[in-house]
């Protein structure tokens, strides 16, 4: 499948970085010697946790929201998301000066509750299922009139988080692959079309937590298969890929590399002790891949470059 069949592509994800630029935070790219050592090569990371909300999320809202038309962004945006998107697009909606209804599952962390009503979203709880989310947002869409913005499976939200990898390419350009965790499958089919479309040579891998494994799954059969009860520490990561994103992953993404929760939590840890760095469990997922025997063990690969893509962590959790 050619990439123009794809929900954006290339044009769209550079048109993107151009209309968020001042706006969005362009994070830093960061080294570790030691983890170098421990992945067997060097490993680059672009830091999504120091994004505003704390995650590469804010990227596609703010993309989103600002190609509204002025008529629809007087009406507002929902959206249900169990923490980062909505704390996205509640501040990207804020800056427009629009209204955010939020639908978030009753069991959404704390602290993601919190920035969410920080930010101005109208929250509106469910229980924690799909279809308790999707019931929710459908009805504030028919009450309100507002536009929805889903977390991931839309093309505007698809071409802002690509444009984090637009940033890293520039910064490193001689990237032999790219790693980046997979939840609804935004981040890394934007990732797919911008660092593809730079330089057609680099390699995506997937990484996902094996308590949430559906693109994994997917990727093995051959088709697309929805999450079935996930069960994992990284909360941000426990939704089915999308009817927009699953094509590029089936067709851009060499290989999904799953890892248990217990690794999750030691790459976690030696990101905040060695690195200094407050990053979530979704957000490690990646880095926790590149550590694996599997991917030790693949050739041809020198530099690689891994998104932190988000630092939202409960400081009354006992993570480890």
């Amino acid at each position: 499948m050619p990439p123009t069949a794809y929900a954006c592509d290339l044009a769209s994800i550079r048109a993107a970085a151009e209309r968020i630029k001042d706006i969005v935070h362009r994070t830093p790219v960061v080294t570790s010697g030691t983890f170098d050592r421990l992945a067997g090569r060097r490993v680059y990371f672009k830091c999504e946790n120091l994004q505003k909300v704390g995650a590469f999320k804010y990227r596609g809202a703010t993309n989103a929201i600002l190609k509204l038309t002025d008529a629809q962004a007087a009406r507002g945006v929902v959206t249900h998301s169990s923490g980062n998107h909505a704390q996205a697009l509640a501040l990207a909606a804020r800056v427009r000066g629009i209204p955010a209804y939020i639908v978030m599952p009753r069991t959404a962390p704390s602290v993601k509750k919190a920035a969410v009503e920080g930010y101005g979203g109208k929250i509106t709880f469910c229980e924690p299922t799909l279809a308790a989310r999707e019931e929710a947002a459908a009805r504030l869409v028919k009450e309100t009139g507002a536009t929805l913005i889903p977390p991931f499976d839309h093309p505007d939200v698809i071409a802002g988080q690509g444009t984090a990898a637009l940033e890293l390419l520039e910064d490193v350009p001689d990237l032999d692959a790219v790693v980046v965790q997979v939840g609804g499958g935004g981040q890394i089919a934007g990732w797919c079309i911008a660092a593809r479309g730079v330089k057609s040579s680099i390699r995506v891998f997937g990484s996902e937590p094996a308590g949430a494994d559906d693109a994994a799954r997917s990727k093995a059969k051959g088709e697309w298969l929805p999450q079935t009860s996930p069960s994992t520490i990284a909360d941000g990561l426990l939704t089915s890929t999308g009817e927009l994103t699953w094509p590029v992953i089936r067709d851009q993404v060499e290989r999904i590399i799953t890892v248990t929760d217990d690794e999750i939590r030691s790459t976690m840890r030696f990101v905040w002790e060695r690195m200094k760095l407050v990053v979530e469990p979704s957000g490690v997922v990646g880095a926790a891949a590149v550590l694996t025997e599997e991917f030790k063990r693949m050739e041809g690969i020198t530099k690689v470059g891994i998104v932190f893509s988000g630092g939202n962590v409960s400081l009354d959790k006992h993570y480890w």
